[in-house]
């Protein structure tokens, strides 16, 4: 039975063929198309600052793929994309030219610790706490629910963007 999976992309750093971090990441969508993954939904490509040490801005989208496909085989699918893109690994949080990550599966609740190194953990465990996956995924699927937290994107969205209380006696 085909399933319905939302795959967040990212990139901030420019590709030879593909250009910009705009470029590769409609290059990428691309190629989770010719992939056999059916794209039914895709966000607009957003610039966003990095976390962590990289210094350059980053392209963040998420798309909406259909497919029959299990969610460990679309993992291995995403990482013969990045690696086809040239993405080697190194540090985390560190420039690349493409990240792409499930962020979820549908009601799918997985988390298999022979491969938590390789990242099957659906849905992603910070998509609750980050704008540049949380925006996209509110633009095309504002009603997905998550099956833990038991919240729809929107909600998620509205909790993550609520100011945060300060520290007594903080300025």
């Amino acid at each position: 039975m085909p399933a319905i999976i939302h795959i967040a992309l990212g990139s901030n750093r420019r590709h030879g063929r593909h250009g910009s971090p705009q470029g590769v990441v409609a290059a990428a969508i691309v190629a989770l198309e010719d992939a056999g993954l059916a794209v039914v939904a895709r966000s607009a490509v957003r610039t966003t600052e990095p976390i962590g040490p990289s210094k350059r801005a980053f392209a963040n989208a998420m798309v909406a793929v259909e497919t029959s496909i299990a969610v460990a085989d679309v993992l291995a699918i995403l990482k013969t994309i990045e690696r086809d893109f040239g993405r080697r690994r190194g540090r985390r949080w560190a420039e690349r030219v493409l990240d792409l990550d499930i962020a979820t599966a549908g009601a799918l609740v997985t988390y298999d610790w022979r491969r938590a190194r390789q990242g099957l953990i659906v849905p992603h465990r910070s998509l609750a706490a980050r704008a540049f996956v949380l925006d996209p995924l509110v633009e095309i699927a504002a009603g997905w629910r998550h099956p833990v937290l038991h919240l729809s994107a929107r909600q998620l969205r509205a909790r993550q963007r609520r100011p945060k209380p300060q520290p007594a006696g903080s300025p």
